[in-house]
């Protein structure tokens, strides 16, 4: 008889920085209920919330709850789809509550992407292959304009304004290279707005 290893816990594998991942607990489905499997429940609940950006007990035992129902497989949470969800939730490293929830959101997106490319990928039947491709390709666009969203939201706002093509007349000035300004700081500039092209 052939019997599969115990799988470790949870460890990184790249070499970037993942310690907090190591840190903060992990999530557990017991009969309906959600735990934090941690010594100290307070502590766990406060590493965890710190991990994920929830501000408070009742974000973090919400997000989670709302982690649960998306994780679910034929109607049932499902402690796998869980605790790939968390971990992922854990590894965006959500600042502040508008990024936990667009974190969560993108994670959902993900898991929804997997399940919609597996069920294309199942199919032989042209019509639903027509209707998981156009399901498919709004998933994926929505997870681009959500990383979109938290890299506008994480730079606070700031568009980069890259002039690359601009022409010099005689007695005037120039320095040449690959420079990028912010539009916040080109408008704060009077008379820089005319000289950045259109």
């Amino acid at each position: 008889m052939t019997t599969l290893p115990t799988p470790p816990e949870t460890m990184p594998i790249a070499a970037n920085d993942l310690a907090p991942i190591i840190a903060s607990p992990k999530v557990k489905l017991r009969r309906r209920r959600i735990l934090i499997d941690h010594p100290d429940p307070r502590s766990g609940e406060k590493l965890l919330a710190e991990a994920i950006g929830a501000v408070d007990r009742d974000a973090l035992h919400g997000l989670l709850s709302q982690l649960v129902k998306a994780s679910a497989v034929a109607r049932k949470p499902d402690q796998g789809n869980l605790s790939f969800m968390v971990s992922m939730l854990k590894s965006i490293a959500p600042k502040d509550s508008l990024e936990a929830m667009l974190a969560a959101q993108m994670v959902g997106i993900h898991v929804a992407s997997m399940r919609c490319a597996c069920r294309l990928a199942l199919t032989d039947d042209v019509p639903q292959q027509e209707s998981l491709t156009r399901a498919l390709t709004r998933l994926a666009r929505t997870y681009a304009a959500q990383m979109e969203a938290l890299s506008r939201h994480r730079s606070n706002g700031a568009c980069a304004i890259t002039v690359q093509n601009l022409s010099v007349q005689d007695g005037g000035k120039a320095v040449v290279g690959h420079f990028t300004q912010h539009a916040s700081l080109i408008a704060a500039q009077p008379g820089l707005v005319d000289a950045v092209p259109a």
